[in-house]
């Protein structure tokens, strides 16, 4: 069985071609610049790279883009659509009514489309990448797998937020939390390369990259997570501020004369470590780098960053009463031993995790990186959302069923 996996952006699509029966990655690639001059795809198979550079008005026109290449004689990997037996999309917001990933039909689309106010940023392309990828595969069957779905399994006291509580009854102010395919996928392999049972287990998941979260799993269940109804709660990111006390938004409408609109594009485009290095790096290599020699302003914003970070933690060791095991995953997790080492060496010492300098020299490795004699172990786990994608796909088109859970089994 061959599953497309799609993941559209506002102004991108990135893709995947997988063969579930070994689960092998056949080709995959990204189209940037959507409806932006210079649009630009990078479609991979095995070692070649293929780069073909063409305007792209829509996701539509992408996506047609993107099969015509999987297909092409030169840089394809199939001979004809028809080999595509399913389509598994990423959705970013499924709001409260997905708490699982369910076959799209068009009541589907039309509560995808009701979410798009808590993502407007991110629903809409998503709704125009699968009507596109319906329209041009319309036997397939087609799959939403949601950011949001492995949170519906949190308690109430930590979705709830302390405001009237008719906002939440009207209008679903609520923590909803994201990166749920990664939270889920590093959770479990922790559990499988520790050899416990999930089911009976304590684990802190930490996806950080140019967006950040931290996940609180619970016996294989999302017991609380730091993004909340949008994605700009909890660490500090890339360009993104986190947690801040909220009169800081009415104060600076005041004192600046600024609109809501333009409080929220500081907070989630001009803030976090962009903001706090003069709006010279928001990317984390180039802050690592400099924090390393010492600069100064790039110190103070890595040392905040990996503070956040530990207060997460022993919030989340807290909650759960106890950790057994901290997983590091996505960009800057995987890549930056820098982090990891200050994480652990600074802040993690109480909980018993003793850092092992030897194992945590790596990238991109998947590994327990303290000592044998650590009662809290630590680990890096890449993350894989488009596997769990292509699972979730491939068990609805096997089972027959509308939907699936998305909690760990």
């Amino acid at each position: 069985m061959k599953i497309l996996v799609i993941n559209c952006g506002s102004s991108s699509i990135k893709y995947q071609l997988i063969e579930m029966n070994n689960e092998k990655v056949i080709s995959k690639g990204l189209l940037e610049r959507i409806g932006i001059d210079g649009s630009r795809l990078k479609h991979k198979r095995n070692n070649e790279e293929f780069v073909i550079n063409k305007d792209v008005k829509n996701h539509k026109e992408g996506l047609e883009m993107i099969v015509k290449t999987l297909t092409d004689e030169e840089s394809g990997v199939i001979k004809n659509l028809s080999e595509i037996d399913a389509v598994g999309h990423r959705v970013v917001h499924g709001g409260e009514r997905f708490a699982s990933s369910v076959k799209i039909n068009d009541e589907v689309i039309e509560e995808i489309q009701a979410n798009a106010f808590l993502a407007p940023l991110h629903n809409p392309p998503i709704i125009q990448g699968i009507r596109a990828a319906i329209e041009l595969l319309p036997d397939v069957t087609q799959v939403g797998v949601f950011d949001t779905a492995f949170h519906q399994t949190m308690p109430a006291q930590s979705f709830i937020y302390a405001l009237p509580y008719e906002y939440y009854e009207k209008f679903r102010i609520r923590r909803y939390g994201f990166h749920g395919t990664s939270h889920r996928y590093v959770a479990q392999r922790m559990a499988e390369l520790l050899d416990i049972d999930i089911n009976k287990s304590k684990l802190i998941t930490v996806h950080v990259g140019n967006g950040a979260s931290i996940a609180a799993v619970k016996n294989g269940k999302s017991f609380d997570t730091s993004m909340g109804l949008t994605p700009l709660e909890g660490l500090v990111m890339g360009t993104r501020s986190g947690d801040i006390d909220p009169a800081i938004v009415t104060f600076l409408q005041e004192q600046l004369d600024l609109s809501p609109e333009e409080v929220n594009t500081v907070l989630n485009k001009k803030s976090g470590m962009l903001g706090l290095t003069h709006g010279k790096f928001s990317d984390m290599r180039e802050i690592e780098e400099k924090a390393m020699e010492n600069e100064e302003i790039c110190k103070l914003a890595h040392d905040i960053y990996e503070y956040r970070i530990a207060k997460y933690i022993g919030a989340y060791a807290a909650a759960m009463n106890g950790v057994d095991a901290i997983a590091f995953t996505a960009g800057v997790g995987e890549n930056s031993p820098y982090l990891r080492a200050n994480v652990v060496n600074k802040y993690l010492g109480y909980l018993g995790a003793k850092l092992d300098e030897q194992e945590n020299n790596c990238r991109a490795c998947e590994k327990i990186i303290t000592t044998s004699d650590s009662s809290v172990k630590v680990l890096i786990i890449p993350t894989n959302e488009e596997l769990v994608i292509a699972r979730d796909t491939k068990a609805i088109v096997e089972m027959g069923v509308d939907e699936i859970s998305a909690t760990i089994t």
